[in-house]
């Protein structure tokens, strides 16, 4: 118990801490690199509390695919971020308001889920024991049965943002040769190839 303890202060403490670099660091390829570090954290405190599933999907699927995408996609876009941030801080103070009413937000969240009667049967409730099912199982039940509304709302969200993100970035400029499939399927072969016949000492 004391090691699992210590290995849980450790992650958390990364964890906070990864968390503020990415949003503090100056080069956004360092934040990319500390929010790879965050979702290692992240899935060291999931292995603590036994859901390997859980971690194996934020390595897997996060930092071998989101983070990395972020990078690639970081390191190739021609963005001056001198320029984004010139006007930060004169929508600072609605920032910091907006961020203060979040922040009262999970407060009241946090205390009438504390001091609410009966929190402890409330939070096993949509848990099935844990000598009965594994970990899989039981965040499958919650995602797909319980939770199926919001698992479909994130997917209508990424959808949103993936043709939100094609939209921005596509752009049309003048004379720029592009390959038009269609029309080079159209072509005939006698429009395209030419049968000469040449005889010795008559080449080119």
């Amino acid at each position: 118990m004391i090691i699992q303890g210590i290995a849980f202060y450790v992650f958390a403490a990364l964890l906070v801490a990864s968390g503020v670099m990415v949003i503090s660091a100056r080069n956004p390829v360092h934040s990319v690199l500390y929010l790879i570090l965050a979702f290692f954290q992240a899935a060291g405190l999931c292995l603590l509390m036994g859901a390997e599933f859980v971690a194996m999907i934020l390595v897997i699927v996060y930092v071998g695919a989101v983070a990395v995408l972020f990078l690639f996609v970081v390191m190739m876009l021609d963005i001056n971020f001198r320029e984004l941030r010139q006007g930060a801080m004169e929508v600072l103070p609605l920032g910091a308001l907006i961020g203060l009413i979040l922040l009262a937000e999970l407060a009241a969240v946090l205390g009438g889920w504390i001091v609410a009667p009966g929190v402890d049967k409330l939070a096993a409730a949509p848990t099935p024991a844990i000598d009965a099912v594994s970990n899989t199982e039981a965040l499958g039940r919650l995602m797909y049965t319980q939770y199926v509304y919001l698992f479909q709302a994130c997917g209508i969200v990424l959808l949103i943002a993936m043709i939100g993100a094609i939209v921005l970035t596509l752009r049309h400029r003048a004379g720029v040769r592009k390959q038009n499939v269609g029309a080079q399927i159209a072509r005939h072969r006698d429009d395209v190839v030419v049968i000469r016949k040449v005889t010795t000492g008559e080449g080119v």
